[in-house]
């Protein structure tokens, strides 16, 4: 479970909210390969907004809500759910020279020429912002800088398609993508490339469930070479295996195409696979070992694969429980997720013996690492419910106003 692609899942339309959108000033620029009239249609749909109406087409009823977007702007998903639950208000943002602009709107159809002729300007004197009659909003105050499905700070952008070049902004959006709480492979080894791969991938149309099917496909080869004793191929093919992991999700977010099959494809292919490499690791071991030695890596093997379920079964206990990942609650847990013994740390363990020659080690290594960890989970897990039961509040050190426990 790695990359959630369920991060911009659709969220229910409020009964009382806006139905209509109107998308504002026109732009040709496309960002992931996606025209913005079209990225911004999926983010109001996630919405619950489905009637996107052109800045030509005539205005709702007088008393009814209704949505304002420039198109010449990018703006951060999240802000424009924040935004479709915000009635009165406008999102301003800054632009070149200093100034200001009207990027978004949540208003009442009878105020929506005046912020329109606003919104058309490519920037706004305070003195014409107030004179709105509308709440000003920026980005911070509007959205949340926590990120609950990504475990993560992030202050919500907007970026101006005229001031700044797209590739400027396609970055920013793939940050915005990333888990803030992760292992130290897809934290710090994969973003260059992923970035990349994702936006080759976008160019080309190609789906992220494609992506996660090629990774299916991989994670069945790379266990038929630990089991025929292949190891520094199987190592290879696993290794890409987990960079095409981090890149469908980033490909479903940036793109806006997540779905509810793509998050239970994803994240069932990750929580199934590893224990199987484990023990087509184990099996590739025992065609050139002893009796003695298979019954210790055997041990290991059993080890490794149990030790994953409990892992497992702590972190639902503790998801369950306080309603936040067990990594994530504080800072020494989000720390201790860079090596946990899950699949990547694992992986890496499995290189660096696969290279000094001893795979045997590799296996014997992760299965002792796999014990140390679940002892420090099942002490935090207790120190948790002792912290409960004396009264504490048990919340992510991330949902912080300092971003500190």
């Amino acid at each position: 479970m790695t990359d959630p692609q369920h991060a911009n899942a659709p969220t229910p339309a409020m009964p009382d909210g806006p139905k209509t959108a109107i998308l504002v000033n026109r732009s040709s620029v496309r960002l992931w390969s996606l025209a913005q009239d079209d990225r911004l249609r999926r983010g109001l749909a996630r919405s619950g907004i489905d009637n996107v109406r052109a800045e030509a087409d005539p205005l709702p009823p007088a008393g009814d809500k209704v949505v304002l977007i420039r198109t010449d702007f990018a703006i951060d998903d999240g802000l424009v759910r924040a935004l479709v639950r915000t009635p009165d208000c406008m999102l301003v943002a800054p632009v070149a020279d200093s100034g200001q602009a009207v990027v978004a709107a949540h208003v009442r159809s009878d105020r929506a020429s005046r912020v329109l002729d606003l919104m058309r300007q490519l920037r706004s004197t305070p003195e014409e912002i107030a004179a709105a009659g509308v709440g000003v909003f920026s980005p911070a105050r509007l959205g949340s800088s926590y990120n609950h499905a990504l475990r993560k700070r992030a202050k919500p952008f907007v970026m101006s398609l005229i001031d700044n070049p797209p590739i400027a902004i396609e970055r920013r959006m793939f940050r915005a993508s990333y888990k803030g709480v992760t292992d130290f492979v897809t934290k710090w080894l994969w973003p260059w490339p992923a970035f990349w791969a994702t936006r080759w991938c976008a160019a080309r149309g190609i789906s992220p469930n494609l992506v996660t099917a090629a990774s299916l496909v991989l994670v069945l080869l790379a266990m038929w070479l630990f089991a025929r004793n292949y190891f520094a191929i199987g190592i290879a093919v696993a290794w890409l295996m987990t960079f095409l992991d981090t890149v469908d999700g980033k490909l479903a977010r940036v793109t806006l195409t997540s779905s509810k099959f793509g998050d239970i494809f994803d994240h069932g292919i990750d929580l199934v696979h590893p224990p199987f490499w484990y023990m087509a690791w184990y099996f590739g071991l025992t065609t050139d070992s002893t009796q003695g030695q298979t019954l210790l890596l055997a041990g290991a093997a059993w080890t490794t694969v149990i030790g994953y379920v409990i892992g497992r079964l702590q972190e639902g206990f503790f998801l369950w429980r306080y309603r936040i990942e067990l990594h994530a609650w504080r800072p020494v847990d989000s720390a201790f997720r860079l090596f946990t013994a899950r699949r990547n740390p694992n992986l890496a363990i499995m290189t660096v013996a696969v290279i000094a020659g001893r795979p045997d080690l590799g296996l014997l290594a992760v299965a002792a690492w796999t014990v140390l960890c679940l002892l420090f989970h099942f002490v935090r897990l207790g120190q948790a419910i002792r912290g409960e039961r004396a009264g504490e509040r048990i919340d992510s050190w991330l949902a912080a106003p300092t971003g500190r426990a």
